[in-house]
Parts: structure tokens; sequence; C-alpha cells
């Protein structure tokens, strides 16, 4: 092939390339103007900030997942997009209904029982987020066996969130996180976002009570459990051996109501 027509041929490449990620911001932009109803009588503020659309613009550790082979012999997706909130909008959920997470991941679904009766503004924020598609492409960023699994964090490294924080909606004085809970991860009270971790472990018993209660795991318990198999190093600076080595990502997250 001459020089001309590989020239040709990369030009062409180059193109489809920026008409792909050109479609992808698109779709995100549709996405989130129907999820929030823009042009409509709805005063939210959307944060567009460090979206991760071109492959360049990723954060560190979330481009250390994804130069990683994926777990359980799955597909790499489409990195998450990176947007950011001002706050969830109501998505007036009755706390009489039945309402369920149907979380996919690179080694197999999960299925939560959203705890919207407890916990309605934790439920609320986690419902918008899904409906938005925030979670989609997130590493999992934990696996400590026996103990926990943890995502939710759009950076892949335990300090990002959603651009808002949610009340505290702690349970009762009491309560144990026994392995099937979802809660909330926090650094502190008033520190809520969209991080969330899956007890797996009797160890997690004694945590306290300060975490809010995101619901229950009832099907996919075989997940986990190879969630748990895949294998682990020691976080840097920390004598906690919980970062995946392979990745396992949130590849969606589809919410059911029923009333």
């Amino acid at each position: 092939m001459s020089d001309r027509r590989q020239r040709q041929k990369q030009a062409r490449a180059a193109a489809r390339e920026a008409e792909r990620k050109a479609a992808a911001r698109r779709e995100m932009r549709r996405r989130i103007t129907v999820g929030l109803g823009l042009g409509a009588a709805v005063a939210v503020v959307l944060l567009l900030l460090g979206t991760f659309t071109d492959g360049e613009d990723l954060p560190e550790a979330l481009a250390a997942f994804r130069d990683q082979p994926t777990a359980c012999g799955g597909s790499l997706p489409e990195p998450p997009t990176g947007v950011r909130f001002g706050s969830p909008i109501n998505q007036a959920l009755r706390s009489d209904s039945t309402v369920t997470a149907t979380v996919e991941t690179s080694c197999g679904t999960i299925v939560i029982d959203l705890a919207v009766e407890e916990s309605p503004q934790t439920v609320n924020s986690f419902v918008f987020l899904a409906r938005n598609g925030f979670y989609d492409g997130i590493a999992v960023h934990r696996i400590a066996a026996d103990f926990v699994i943890q995502a939710g964090d759009p950076l892949g490294n335990g300090t990002g969130g959603p651009g808002y924080t949610i009340p505290d909606e702690f349970p009762a004085p009491g309560f144990v996180y026994e392995p099937g809970v979802v809660a909330m991860a926090n650094s502190g009270r008033g520190t809520t976002g969209s991080q969330f971790f899956v007890v797996t472990g009797e160890s997690a018993a004694s945590l306290n009570p300060t975490f809010n209660v995101l619901g229950r795991v009832v099907d996919g318990f075989d997940t986990l459990e190879r969630i748990e198999q895949v294998r682990t190093r020691r976080q840097s600076g920390g004598v906690e051996q919980s970062l995946p080595v392979e990745s396992v990502y949130l590849e969606s997250v589809r919410i059911t109501v029923e009333r």
C-alpha cells in the first residue's frame, strides 16, 4: 500500500473514531435531557465537569482499571461519562412500592431490594443516578474478602461522587450489617454520595450503624462469590489487600418499580 493510501486510510479511521465519540457525547446529553426533564419547569443544577467520553480524559485510577484484564471473562465496557449533578430529582417513589435494582456486572447479575421505606432519600438518589446512567462503566474499586465489595466511584480511587451529598439516614442503634446488606459508603457524617458497598462476610458486623442502608441482595449471591474470588493486591500506602488486579465493572443498573 502506498504512503498516500495509508494516510487516507488512517484519516478515514480517525474521522470514524471522532464521529463515534461525538455520537457518544450526543447520546449522553440526550439521556440527561430526557431523564431530567429539561425544557419543563424543573429546576436542577447539572454540572458537566470532567466528562470521561475521551479516553485521554480518564482519571488515573480509572484508566489503571481499564488497562487490566476484565474479570470473569467479561468485556471492557464504555467508560463512565463522568457527569456530575447539583442535586437528585425526586423520583416519586411511594413508600409502599417494591423497588428493585438489577445490577449487571462483569461477573454476573445482582438484584437488590431497595429500602425505599427505611431510607427514602438514599434510594431516591440511587434511582436517580441509575436512571441517568451514572453507574454504567464504573469499576469495583474494593474487594475486601469476608467483608465488603465496594463500587460507585466514577474516579475509581474511593474519593469520587455524583457532585452532591445526601442526608444521613442511619439505621437504628444495634443494626447489624450482615451478609447481603447493601449500604452507602461515607467518610463521616454528611458525606454520603454515590459509593455503596455490599456486605459479604460476618466481619462487617463490627461496623457502627453510621452508613445509610440502600437495601438487601435478593438474588445474585453466586455473582458476589465470583467477585470475591477476583485476585487483589494491597492498597498503595495501606494494609488492606483489596485492590482488584482484574477489573470488575458495573455494566448497567436497571430499576424496576412495582406499586
